[in-house]
């Protein structure tokens, strides 16, 4: 069924019209005689449309539009009338009816009507899901791990997220510092307003002076038009500086200004841009050692470290491996269609002895990667890169490749790689974490074509 409609009218007979004429273009049709018996329908079934009669045996269509629109938000009200009232179809609209038409009118127009009121009901609905998912993904519930320095890192978090402070995250790369700062934003009284995020490593000065502040039109060769930066886009909302410690020094400086007054320079203008912004910074640098060196300022470290986070390394957490791996697991599972669906001890005890250095991150990657190979319902240890074989494996793990293996093994996971892939040389590269020079190399020594 293409949508469920209630009509409400006492006219029995206009009744069994409707409904036949709706009931034909593939909608649900319920009835209702008067208010009472319209509410009783709303509560036991859930209406997409409803189409009212503006006078009814226990009261008015228009009340009623109002009582249905504060219990039920999503759906939408048609309120028909057989004397067209100009300010009994203003109140309508007011209390949040769809529209308002007379009847004699509505032979030509309630279909097409409907049609726009359950284009409308199921946009509302889409916004919801993805409301939905988007708290899912940015609230502190979905930070994985119940270990006690993770749990420390959440609470400290959580309490931050509704003040308007500037928010230092550090930590090894891979830690979740991204993951982080967007839970505290969406967490914030500026949820509502853009979350924009930046590595500053991936740009030049020159570059990231343009992504951050943006430019006026002749400020170089190439400016046709003002340009906005990321700071007035975020403007209200949150900006995340990633890998803050890579920003050159004199550009340091622009950024100093827009946490001390709110305000910076475009590229090439001379009149202030304000905006009014907060910002998260991250780093797996130690400042304090770049300041000492005189690569980093330390006004500005004062300015973004006034509330410190630090996020543990995996290997400080390796209670969370478990869990962290079976949502890896899971995720990647239906992503690919795979039938593997539990990891088995040996695998699990390989994962707790490693050291993690690319933190969960490296964690995700060699879960998908074991995923692609996986030919059974276990995840086992010969799905683990040559690095994890190099440790002992404890009692009652999976039986290691040994070492006259290991190259029929590499041969028959590149192929697998490779066949996943569809033949994307560059996605196989970065699914096996080795150059691309590297993967053309080996796909000619295998004769892999």
């Amino acid at each position: 069924m293409k949508g469920n409609i209630l009509i409400v009218d006492d006219e029995q007979k206009l009744r069994t019209l409707l409904a036949r004429i709706i009931s034909l273009e593939g909608f649900e049709v319920t009835e209702a005689g008067d208010c009472k018996t319209a509410i009783k329908k709303l509560e036991q079934l859930e209406i997409d449309v409803i189409i009212c009669d503006v006078k009814l045996p226990d009261g008015s269509g228009v009340d009623l539009a109002k009582q249905i629109k504060d219990k039920y938000p999503g759906t939408e009200i048609i309120l028909l009338t057989a004397y067209g009232n100009i300010s009994d179809g203003v109140q309508a609209i007011k209390n949040g009816a769809f529209d308002y038409i007379t009847k004699g009118d509505d032979n030509n127009k309630i279909i097409p009507l409907i049609y726009n009121a359950i284009n409308k009901v199921l946009l509302t609905k889409k916004v919801v899901r993805l409301e939905k998912l988007l708290g899912n993904k940015t609230s502190f519930e979905s930070i994985l791990g119940k270990s006690k320095i993770i749990k420390a890192a959440i609470a400290s978090a959580e309490k931050v997220s509704v003040t308007d402070a500037t928010v230092l995250l550090t930590g090894e790369t891979g830690t979740g510092k991204e993951v982080f700062a967007q839970a505290i934003h969406y967490n914030s009284p500026r949820s509502k307003n853009n979350f924009i995020a930046i590595n500053c490593s991936a740009f030049s000065k020159e570059l990231l002076e343009n992504e951050l502040f943006g430019h006026k039109a002749g400020a170089f060769t190439g400016a046709l038009k003002d340009t906005k930066g990321i700071f007035e886009e975020a403007n209200n909302g949150t900006v995340f500086l990633d890998e803050i410690g890579e920003m050159a020094f004199d550009l340091q400086a622009k950024l100093l200004r827009v946490l001390e007054n709110g305000e910076y320079l475009k590229v090439g203008d001379s009149k202030a841009t304000k905006v009014n912004v907060r910002i998260i910074a991250a780093t797996n640098r130690n400042l304090q050692k770049e300041i000492a060196a005189g690569n980093f300022r330390e006004d500005l470290f004062y300015r973004i470290a006034v509330f410190q986070i630090a996020l543990p390394a995996l290997r400080e957490r390796i209670i969370d491996i478990e869990e962290l791996s079976n949502y890896f697991l899971n995720f990647f599972t239906q992503k690919t269609r795979n039938k593997a669906q539990v990891i088995s001890a040996g695998y699990l005890s390989l994962l707790k002895q490693h050291l993690w250095n690319g933190n969960i991150r490296e964690l995700k990657n060699v879960i998908e990667r074991s995923v692609i190979l996986s030919d059974a319902d276990e995840i086992s240890v010969n799905t683990l890169p040559v690095e994890f074989h190099n440790k002992k494996t404890p009692a009652g793990a999976d039986k290691q490749l040994s070492a006259f293996d290991l190259a029929s093994a590499e041969k028959i996971h590149i192929q697998k790689v490779i066949n996943y892939t569809n033949g994307n040389k560059t996605e196989t590269a970065r699914l096996l974490n080795i150059a691309l020079t590297t993967l053309y190399r080996k796909l000619d020594e295998y004769k892999i074509s």
